[in-house]
């Protein structure tokens, strides 16, 4: 054990909103309870994550296999919402919002690596590893447990004061600190999100289907085409999805702006056209994109995407085209 383990949670959250999260919750790691570590197997037994594959390591399992000495977990939360409408009209295309400004990787990094020096700086024994979507760590698990907020019906994590438009990330460290109560579940009776999702990927409450989901498919997904029972259901979207989060009555009511200025729209991000992105050059990416997100969607996934959705010809009189 580190020499030094008088350091006050108190004092780690303190700097850790001086920092610039939004939301800040410690945990101790210890064993995940049965009804934590049985979803994952579960839900990768379905075949739910698609291509996936790094969804199947381990560590995910037992945080431990990350880092042998961990006792704690700082999970963080940084807000990414500005209150910007994208325009109506078939001709455009749509894009999450957490992609519309500068790559949140960078953002999220360098406030954990500044956090990570600063705790370490507090005793020379003390370890930490951090991730911010980037490492196998269950971060929205972990972040209900530290009490940031709870697992959606949708799986996305919910807070009470931002919503769910929140980037999460987490410091692991080798010291204990006082644990935050977990998070209890406000989802109540409601199912606007399965209701609202085109493709039925909420397969149930909880439960996503990645095959099914349109963001998996315009991100994740590399064939050269999309699924022919996907396209009709794209709406316009070509780099992840909002939809589920849009029809949500937490970010309805008490989505706030972000004051990180990097997390403001690129210009192009709002109102891509369609015909555009379906011509997309290597060229025009590179600079159209640069420090963003979406360098994720190569220009071949941008133009395959924008171009399932131009092509309505094969399913605009199909009587079932609403039903998935």
């Amino acid at each position: 054990m580190p020499e030094c383990t008088s350091i006050s949670s108190i004092v780690v959250k303190a700097k850790a909103k001086e920092l610039g999260f939004h939301e800040v919750g410690i945990t101790a790691v210890g064993d995940l309870d049965p009804t934590e570590t049985e979803k994952l197997p579960a839900w990768l037994k379905m075949g739910y994550h698609a291509d996936m594959e790094w969804m199947e390591n381990p560590q995910r399992q037992q945080i431990s296999l990350i880092m042998p000495d961990v006792r704690s977990l700082i999970s963080v939360a940084l807000n990414y919402y500005t209150p910007h409408e994208r325009p109506h009209g078939n001709e455009y295309g749509k894009i999450s919002r957490y992609a519309w400004g500068r790559d949140y990787h960078r953002i999220i990094h360098k406030k954990l690596k500044a956090l990570a020096i600063w705790l370490e700086s507090q005793g020379k024994e003390i370890k930490t590893r951090y991730y911010a979507d980037t490492g196998p760590v269950q971060d929205k698990v972990w972040a209900q447990k530290a009490g940031i907020g709870w697992i959606a019906k949708n799986g996305n994590v919910i807070t009470r004061k931002y919503g769910s438009w929140v980037f999460l990330a987490e410091i692991l460290t080798n010291i204990d600190l006082e644990s935050d109560r977990p998070s209890s579940q406000h989802c109540g009776t409601c199912t606007r999100c399965l209701q609202a999702c085109p493709t039925g990927a909420i397969t149930a409450p909880f439960v996503v289907d990645a095959n099914r989901c349109i963001a998996y498919h315009t991100i994740e997904n590399r064939s050269p085409e999309l699924p022919p029972d996907i396209t009709p259901h794209l709406q316009g979207w070509v780099a992840g999805c909002d939809i589920c989060q849009d029809v949500c009555p937490w970010n309805q009511r008490f989505a706030q702006t972000t004051d990180v200025t990097d997390f403001q729209p690129y210009p192009g991000n709002l109102a891509p056209k369609l015909v555009e992105l379906a011509q997309i050059s290597k060229e025009e990416w590179d600079t159209q994109f640069t420090a963003s997100a979406l360098r994720r969607i190569k220009p071949e996934m941008l133009r395959r995407n924008a171009r399932a959705n131009l092509d309505k010809s094969r399913h605009n009189n199909d009587p079932e085209d609403n039903n998935f």
